[in-house]
């Protein structure tokens, strides 16, 4: 934090009245201060100081009705109102109403065709490839060096810009921690239309074809949610509520396949779950099938066979309850041949562990009936108690915490055969055999692993090889949680025959940059020759796939002036990665988690002239 934000910080939580000030900090201490103020940087929560770049709104609606609700549980809107000021150091504010920049009201429908040049939900097509043919991408290997930035969209009163866009029709959709979905024209940049949310969207957007010959988007948010809405009009056309756990969340993009929207839940019951008097833990993971027309479920499957049950008491005498976690962090994967779905797991949250975590599972695609599954970390069992320093409710058989952030990607090798590869928190890539059962080909380890270790949020492979950014995020031995500028990193090519490791660029050391690490925990991107990956950093680099040559770096770490008017700035990039279509490059900047840069921009990218 620069100095005069410091000052301002303190002089705005002097001038908040004693009695709050007071009643703030002991509730914070009562509440939140075990996983905030924590020494150990395992814990996967944003350090106090991270929480100080947030805004008073953005802290108070996630303890009201966003991921730390259960958190705040039986406080009163006052109390509330005094935790978000104390850790913010801010009041609540009025936040720029960002209508800057609109489309004129006689734009309607689509300014393209919907079968041109797209980039649709989270992986680009039904495999999760994250490979953009020439066709789609209109950029190739020698224009790359010539990218320049063309416009920034800033979302406001929020301090990440985690949700990844999506590009079809010439409509650019985007979610973002604002509780709202824009629509921009994704040439001329102006917003078509804006759709409020019940809660933050962090995952990316799928577009879905209807009967009615309309289009709809599907996306999810962070309270169990999915939404269809009307492409071209932003309005609703369905909600669905498809887990009533008040952990459970969405966080990969649903998958549309023949008039059926796929989503996968997950949660946040590891933090809700560190707490003593919690009845940890409850939830389990799952994958639902709705009608795209209606939203109604057609199967739900939990990828715990098993409802959890009372195992023991915790220190304190709370009743814990078992198996549970599972959760289902990306989006599934679709296998048109074999009519078959694919997820991967995260860890287990308690005893007893489940074979189901830290796997990769095969469901059919009509019934949901679960036909095959293949776990890569057995016993993994952690909440992030086990980090902290009230261990109550940890698992008594505890784990690494090396579940898989990404979804597995479907491959065609060039002799005909099939693979599922992915990596993995561990340090691990993984090559499956989807038609024997998923039976182990390969796997090469790229990474030491660990809690934000290894291969986080998602690969991309084209019939060659698979590339995967390595994260292998540290921190300071210090007790700050301060980001180490010298530890992780790395990309890698990664033969899909063989698993052998083809092309490899070194981790870029960072020195004494303050809140930066070479970790690339971001999802990778490729066109046909070139690899794009972006880092904890805030750099965005684009390397050759022949020869890891670097070809073009943007630091997006900087302040930007926004077409929609919200004072802009990017960070560190994590979780979506770059979208290329029809000649453009689309990358969100700023990510506050884990002591990482702040931001809150969309950043656009084209060629510029020699």
């Amino acid at each position: 934090m620069k100095l005069s934000a410091a000052i301002a910080v303190v002089l705005i939580w002097s001038c908040l009245p004693a009695t709050a000030q007071q009643g703030g900090a002991a509730l914070y201490a009562q509440r939140c201060a075990q996983c905030h103020d924590g020494t150990d940087t395992n814990i996967r929560a944003p350090s106090r100081a991270a929480l100080q770049s947030r805004s008073f709104d953005e802290v108070l609606s996630a303890i009201t009705t966003g991921a730390m609700a259960s958190f705040a549980q039986g406080l009163t809107s006052a109390e509330r109102t005094a935790i978000a000021s104390l850790v913010t150091g801010k009041a609540a504010s009025q936040a720029a109403a960002g209508n800057a920049g609109q489309c004129a009201q006689s734009e309607a429908g689509f300014p393209r065709a919907v079968d041109g040049p797209r980039w649709n939900g989270w992986g680009a097509d039904l495999n999760n490839s994250r490979f953009q043919p020439a066709a789609m991408a209109g950029l190739t290997q020698d224009q790359i060096p010539r990218l320049r930035l063309k416009w920034a969209f800033g979302f406001s009163e929020t301090s990440n810009a985690n949700a990844q866009p999506t590009v079809v029709g010439g409509l650019l959709f985007v979610g973002g921690g604002d509780r709202k979905v824009h629509a921009l024209d994704a040439r001329s940049r102006c917003t078509r239309w804006v759709f409020p949310t019940e809660a933050p969207v962090r995952t990316a957007i799928s577009l879905a074809p209807l009967d009615n010959g309309q289009s709809a988007i599907v996306f999810g948010d962070v309270r169990a949610n999915v939404y269809a809405v009307n492409a071209t009009t932003g309005a609703l056309i369905w909600k669905s509520k498809v887990d009533d756990h008040l952990a459970a969340r969405i966080t990969g993009a649903p998958t549309v396949y023949s008039g059926v929207v796929y989503v996968g839940v997950s949660s946040i019951a590891e933090a809700t779950g560190s707490r003593p008097t919690y009845q940890c833990c409850t939830f389990r993971g799952s994958v639902v099938a709705l009608k795209a027309e209606t939203g109604a479920q057609i199967w739900k499957t939990y990828t715990i066979a098993d409802a959890p049950h009372p195992t023991r008491t915790n220190a304190i005498g709370t009743q814990l309850f078992g198996p549970a976690g599972a959760s289902v962090w990306s989006a599934p994967t679709i296998d048109v041949q074999r009519k078959a779905l694919y997820v991967a797991t995260s860890n287990s949250y308690a005893d007893p562990a489940t074979d189901t975590s830290d796997a990769i599972l095969a469901f059919d695609l009509s019934t949901g009936k679960m036909l095959w599954h293949q776990q890569a970390t057995p016993k993994d069992s952690f909440v992030v108690a086990c980090f902290g320093t009230d261990q109550s409710n940890c698992p008594q058989d505890r784990g690494p915490d090396h579940d898989f952030g990404q979804s597995p990607i479907l491959v065609n090798l060039r002799d005909g055969h099939r693979e599922l590869v992915i990596g993995q928190k561990s340090g691990v890539v993984h090559a499956l055999d989807p038609d024997h059962e998923g039976k182990i080909l390969w796997q090469t380890r790229i990474g030491k692993g660990g809690p934000l270790g290894g291969t986080e949020w998602g690969s991309a492979a084209d019939q060659d090889r698979i590339y995967v950014a390595n994260s292998d995020v540290r921190f300071l031995m210090d007790g700050s949680r301060r980001l180490n500028s010298s530890e992780g990193g790395g990309l890698f090519g990664l033969d899909l025959a063989t698993g052998k490791i083809a092309m490899q660029v070194a981790p870029v050391a960072y020195g004494d940059r303050p809140q930066c690490s070479p970790a690339l925990s971001a999802a990778v991107t490729a066109i046909p020759g070139v690899v794009f990956s972006g880092g904890v950093s805030g750099f965005l680099r684009a390397y050759a796939t022949d020869d890891a040559k670097l070809l073009w770096e943007f630091d997006t770490a900087r302040e930007y002036t926004t077409v929609n008017g919200v004072p802009g700035h990017g960070g560190a990039m994590d979780g979506p990665g770059p979208v290329v279509v029809d000649g453009m490059l689309y990358v969100n900047s700023g990510y506050a988690q884990w002591s990482g840069l702040p931001g809150n921009v969309l950043l656009a990218f084209e060629v510029g002239n020699p």
